[in-house]
């Protein structure tokens, strides 16, 4: 028989579809072999086991006394370090007031260990260049940091340019201005991207700049450009913030620049040195700010309070950043520095001498309670001492994972006696289909598991059971659409084409509902819910996958065949079975009316 061009493209579909399995499956390989990447999908703490830490505080002061407030705020420091090494489902805890239990799914490395345990470090440094850290654009929003304290000095809520966000701001990237040109930025467009703070203009004021003045005498003070050295320019190129532990490995040198990123990984960074650090910072609270007239506004703010020694340095530097402002407002930003990673970095609009300032912008109470946090604890130079380490056996354990999988073969078979009972031979498709989806469903958990250490849990493993349904909900539409189709009278051909541009359409809704349900359980939720709702997405993106590559060319080719397109009792597409009114035979031909004794032939 030969083929129409209908057959040969849904053959070249599932071609291209089985070679995209070949290279998954190739790359999963030579990750295993060439690299540090695993034959297997990696298992979560309940499952596996792993490592338990128990982490003591220390303080600066060794006669002081850790507060619950420093406690929570030191578990949620260690838990974005452990993040940002791409570690999953780790399980971080406080314990009897005093210590925090780390849990991490298998054995981790010396790397791993040693950024847990390293300081917290609260800094501020000057902006010197910024730009895009994602591709995808954010919602723009503005920050600015007033004095406090008079009715004259009332801080503005919003200043005319500038559009960022309390964590990090979102603005389009800029190119990064060049190193030797500090008034043209070379072929930069520097809107809120250019900001720069300095250390104190006194040149006996060494805080920042006094261990490179000898490699850099020519340099005025931390707001210069020409901190921006060809080197620094790249790694700023280089950068990607959406990746996992992307400024891990730089170092964070209070005398030196710093290239970094904002916490939401919207904007990343060229920032002058270190010009105050958390140590300076006395207090930090957040609420309403109150108007001249001395009642409170809907203006939600942070306040801050300096010591002596930093309201002094927080003068000097307001006084040069709001200098850059009458040259240019999108240079007077001043970033806050926490664990290398900027958590805002507002705009500068007063010199602030009074040692209390306020940073406004887009917050809610919720937002600005827990920048307030930050800056108020992550002010601590804390660091941790190991009081213990200890293998810790699966919670669950591989019986619980084996009774799991068990459960999802029973449901898989169940799956499939239905479809042989209802579709009959083209129930086939369904398991077929079943078995790609499942090969493919494992490849890609493999995948990610190197490339982004994802840990399959048991909550983990339940959404990939559900995914068994969501993937068969799609075959019945469509074969559903087939079997209306000819019961009206269409020939099968027609039937396969006509119910797929039908069934496509309520396939792609239903699996976007289930994308958005796991993208929202997976921002809202915590712990192991995650786990369900990130392998729940990732399935019913493979259901589309397979709905499209494999299940439609794969019908499509089968409604030329003779035990099909014939219509066979056995097929599951009988038109007398399914009540039609006239009998199609073969690719386009009928025998009439299945009521009437008389036998019609023609050409459809």
């Amino acid at each position: 028989m030969s083929l129409n061009p209908r057959t040969r493209g849904a053959r070249r579909t599932l071609w291209t579809f089985a070679a995209l399995i070949v290279a998954l499956y190739a790359f999963v390989v030579a990750v295993n072999h060439w690299g540090s990447g695993s034959l297997s999908p990696k298992l979560g703490l309940d499952l596996e086991g792993g490592t338990q830490m128990i982490l003591e505080p220390v303080l600066a002061d060794p006669t002081a006394q850790i507060s619950a407030g420093q406690l929570d705020k030191a578990r949620d420091i260690i838990a974005q370090r452990v993040d940002s090494n791409g570690v999953a489902e780790a399980e971080i805890s406080t314990q009897s007031g005093r210590n925090i239990v780390i849990s991490i799914p298998g054995q981790p490395d010396a790397k791993t260990l040693d950024q847990i345990r390293k300081p917290s470090q609260l800094r501020f440094r000057a902006v010197l260049v910024t730009g895009a850290g994602v591709p995808a654009a954010a919602t723009n929003e503005t920050q600015t940091i007033t004095p406090t304290g008079t009715a004259t000095s009332a801080p503005t809520a919003t200043t005319p340019k500038p559009v960022f966000t309390m964590d990090p701001p979102a603005t389009t990237a800029p190119v990064p201005p060049t190193a030797s040109s500090p008034a043209t930025t070379g072929n930069a467009v520097v809107p809120p991207a250019l900001v720069e703070q300095t250390t104190p203009p006194s040149p006996s004021a060494t805080q920042t700049s006094g261990s490179t003045a000898t490699a850099t005498p020519t340099i005025a003070n931390a707001s210069d450009l020409r901190w921006v050295t060809p080197e620094l320019q790249a790694e700023f190129t280089a950068l990607d913030c959406s990746k996992a532990g992307a400024i891990n490995d730089f170092v964070d040198e209070p005398t030196k620049p710093l290239v970094t990123c904002s916490t939401n990984k919207v904007e990343k960074y060229i920032l002058g040195p270190v010009e105050l650090d958390g140590t300076d910072i006395a207090d930090a609270t957040s609420g309403y700010q109150t108007g001249a007239n001395g009642q409170p506004t809907n203006i939600v703010e942070v306040r801050l309070n300096f010591t002596g020694d930093g309201a002094k340095k927080f003068t000097d530097v307001t006084t040069r950043l709001y200098a850059l402002k009458a040259t240019d407002e999108t240079r007077n930003r001043f970033a806050i520095v926490l664990d290398k990673q900027v958590i805002s970095a507002p705009s500068t609009n007063a010199v602030i001498a009074n040692g209390q300032a306020s940073i406004t912008g887009s917050f809610t109470i919720e937002s600005a309670r827990a920048l307030a946090q930050q800056l108020k604890f992550g002010a601590l130079p804390m660091s941790f001492s190991l009081q213990t380490q200890d293998d810790i056996s699966p919670t669950l354990g591989k019986e619980q994972l084996a009774l799991g999988l068990l459960a999802g073969l029973i449901g898989l078979l169940l799956v499939v006696g239905y479809s042989l009972l209802q579709y009959r031979m083209l129930g086939l498709v369904t398991v077929a289909s079943l078995v790609v989806a499942a090969v493919l469903t494992y490849g890609v958990l493999t995948l990610l598991g190197w490339s982004y250490n994802f840990r399959l849990t048991m909550a983990g493993v339940t959404g990939v059971i559900v995914a068994i349904g969501v993937t068969a909900d799609s075959f019945i539409v469509y074969f559903e659409r087939i079997r209306d189709e000819v019961r009206e009278g269409r020939p099968l051909v027609t039937a396969v084409d006509s119910g797929w541009k039908r069934a496509k359409r309520t396939i792609l809704a239903a699996d976007a509902v289930n994308l958005l349900a796991a993208a929202v359980l997976f921002i809202l939720a915590a712990s192991n819910v995650r786990g369900f709702a990130f392998t729940l997405g990732v399935t019913t993106l493979i259901d589309l996958v397979v709905v499209f590559l494999f299940t439609h060319p794969l019908v499509s080719i089968l409604a030329h065949t003779e035990f099909f397109g014939g219509g066979h009792r056995w097929s599951g597409l009988d038109p007398e079975r399914l009540g039609a009114k006239t009998r199609y035979v073969g690719a386009g031909r009928f025998s009439g009316p299945l009521s009437s004794a008389s036998t019609k032939e023609a050409t459809a």
